[in-house]
Order: C-alpha cells, then structure tokens, then sequence
C-alpha cells in the first residue's frame, strides 16, 4: 500500500506542480529611509518611475496603498517583468498531452487554495463555446473533452507608417485554437459549477522537449508566445508580463487568449475563435455578463521619451506595451474578471488640437472625458465595446 506522502508526491507528480512560496523575488531597489516613495524596478521604466516604498499601507489591508501580489501561486521578478507560476500536466481525452496555467476560479475556497484569482463572474461564461468541459482524475490530472492549440505559426506584426502605426500592414497570431479550446475550464465531477481559467501554454509535447527550455531560448513555435522559460522537470513556467492601469494604479497581468487575430497579435496571444460566443450583457455587473472591461487606446501620445505616451500607435512604434486600462481588479473592485470586454479608445480631433490628449489611467476619468465629446470610439461612434474578448489575468497591483 503506498504511503500518504509517496501518494502525494505521485499526485504532485501528475499534476506538473512543484511546491514553493509565492513572492516577489525581485523588487528592485529598496529606496531611501523614511521615504515614502522609492524608484520604480527596471521593467516598469519609462512608464512609471515611482512606486509607493516598504512598508505601506497595503501590508495592512490589501484595499489601501502599495503593492499587492494578487495572484498568490506566482513568483513575481519586477526587474525582468516575468511571472513564474505552477506548470501543470493534463490530457485530452483523446490522449494529448496539454501543459496549463491556472489563473482564476469562480469557487473563492479553491482560490485561496490554489493561490488564484477569485472571479465569481467567470460562472456566466458557460455558454455556448466559452468554456469547455473537464473531469480531474484521481491522480489530479485535468482531462480535457476537447479543445487544442497550434503554437505553429510564426507571430509577426509589421506596423503601419507612421505617424499612424495602427492599424499595422499586416498581423499574424503566433497561436490559433481550434474551435473548441477555451481556456475557461468547467469541471464536470466537482459537484458544483466551478470553472477555471486555465490558458493552455503548450500542446502535445514531450517533458524531455520542454525540459530543452528550462533556462529560457524558448521555441515559441511549440509554445505560447509570452512564456519565457518552461520547465516540467520543476514544474514551473516563467511569463512575460505586461503593463497596465487600473483606477489610477499600475498593475502586471498575463495576456493569453484574445477572440480577434488582429488583437492576438497586438497581445502575442492565442487567437481563440470559441470566445467570440462569449455571453454579452453590455453593463459590468449585469446578471450574465462574465467581462469587465479594459481601454485600448489607438492615438494616444507617442514616443518613449514621452511621459505621456500610451496606447498603440505608440506601441507599435517603440515596442513597449500600450498601457491599457482596465476596470476593476480584486481588492479595488467586486466585478473582477479575467475577460476583459475590449473598448476601443480614439482622442478626437478637437482634443488633440486643445492639448487634451494624455496619459489616461482610470475607467471612470476616461468616461468623463468620453462624455465631455474628446474621447470616442474606434469608428468615431460613442466609446462602447465592439465584442472583442481578452484573457488577461491580474497578477500583480504595483501601488
């Protein structure tokens, strides 16, 4: 008969996961004594240079001021700007192997268990193809009914002239799920409707493959752009991070899944047609929506040296992320989703020309000014949501 420790290190085994303490393992520098404030870590310069210093209010309660580590399965480096997190093992059920992520779920227990993002909302999506089904094995294995992942193709963007980069020339996706994958999971014999969001980083490779990748020089061909390094011997995986801004306070999230192929390229994320039947309620905290929702700036300021640069002409003509906006995330807000429901932003014409035209950091400020006639959408209509979906999961609230 095994042991419980021999039948647990099976299961851990199974299940692609190493224990470790979730933390951030790279702040940067400490800061002045007595200060309130110290310089922001490497990744988040030139777009923010500051940060609230150690000790802060937020160590305390988690709603105040200061960092917060959100997703606490993570192992955070604000210097690189990467996420190290549980790399776990499942199959199809046609015998495919499928390397994971979890991120968030929508039982609050299992969040503070798994060390992921509490998303009630994440319950609205199983409609239609928005979420695909699973059963966990007794081993721990999740065993997918469906749903795969071309990590084949080669991303590639080619901006367009300035000084409009956007829309670019020409966008390919790095990866394209069949219509099927979704990376919201519901598992059938939990005894309850829970779901996962479990963005898949790679697809029916071998552990002595990806075991090549351990100390990074990733083949993004058989993985998921934004991972930098994967390990099943350890059972890690590092991703890339991106900058964003929630009500006035800069945050890291993951990009993984997008429903357009124009804004999976944007986002070096999986295109995932199956997400275009996401439920759309239109409000935030509508019964049946399962989005909140995030602003992508199109003209924004551009440059680098630009304090106030933001959106995607400026990121397709510097390489730095547009700096999008999002709603609310936990600890700041209640409806916090992982799907975010994609508004597009324009400055107009007349904003620009009476110097209006800013870095825009918080959903509500962004509305003003949408009401006040300077901010419109894509297509010069009212700022709405045009039914693009992103999966961005929040990992980490800067201040």
């Amino acid at each position: 008969m095994l042991t419980c420790a021999v039948a647990a290190s099976l299961a851990f085994l199974s299940f692609g996961v190493t224990l470790a303490q979730a933390e951030v393992i790279n702040e940067g520098i400490a800061g002045s004594p007595l200060s309130e404030t110290r310089p922001a870590p490497a990744y988040l310069k030139p777009d923010v240079n500051i940060v609230t210093a150690r000790p802060s209010p937020s160590e305390i309660n988690p709603a105040f001021l200061g960092p917060v580590l959100l997703m606490k399965s993570a192992q955070v480096d604000l210097v690189k700007g990467t996420a190290r997190l549980p790399l776990r093992r499942g199959r199809l059920k046609s015998g495919e192997l499928v390397w994971f992520i979890l991120t968030d779920t929508t039982d609050e227990n299992l969040a503070d268990l798994h060390g992921v993002n509490f998303a009630p909302k994440l319950t609205y999506g199983l409609t239609g193809k928005g979420a695909r089904e699973a059963t966990i094995a007794s081993d721990g294995t999740f065993i997918f009914d469906s749903g795969k992942v071309d990590f084949g193709p080669q991303h590639r963007i080619v901006p367009g002239k300035g000084p409009n980069f956007f829309p670019p020339q020409s966008a390919q996706p790095g990866s394209v799920g069949d219509a099927d994958y979704s990376p919201l999971v519901h598992i059938k014999n939990a005894g309850t409707d829970i779901v996962f969001n479990a963005p898949m980083v790679a697809f029916n490779i071998d552990d002595q493959t990806l075991n090549k990748f351990c100390d990074g020089h990733v083949d993004h061909n058989l993985v998921h752009d934004k991972v930098v390094s994967i390990c099943p011997r350890d059972g890690y995986v590092t991703m890339q991070l991106t900058i964003g801004f929630t009500f006035g306070k800069p945050i890291l999230y993951l990009s993984t899944e997008a429903s357009d192929p124009l804004v999976a390229t944007l986002e070096s994320a999986t295109y995932t047609p199956a997400l275009k039947s996401f439920p759309f309620a239109l409000e935030d905290a509508s019964p049946g929506e399962p989005a909140e929702r995030i602003y992508v700036f199109v003209n924004g300021p551009i440059g680098l040296e630009n304090p106030q640069r933001q959106g995607l002409d400026s990121a397709l003509s510097d390489g730095r992320g547009p700096l999008n906006v999002l709603g609310g995330v936990p600890t700041i807000n209640l409806d916090y989703s992982p799907m975010w429901r994609l508004f597009p932003a324009k400055w107009t014409p007349s904003a620009i020309d009476h110097g209006y035209r800013s870095r825009m950091t918080d959903a509500i400020e962004i509305e003003d000014m949408a009401s006040k006639g300077f901010i419109r959408s894509i297509d010069n209509g009212t700022l709405r949501p045009v039914g693009f979906v992103v999966n961005c999961p929040v990992v980490y609230r800067v201040n």
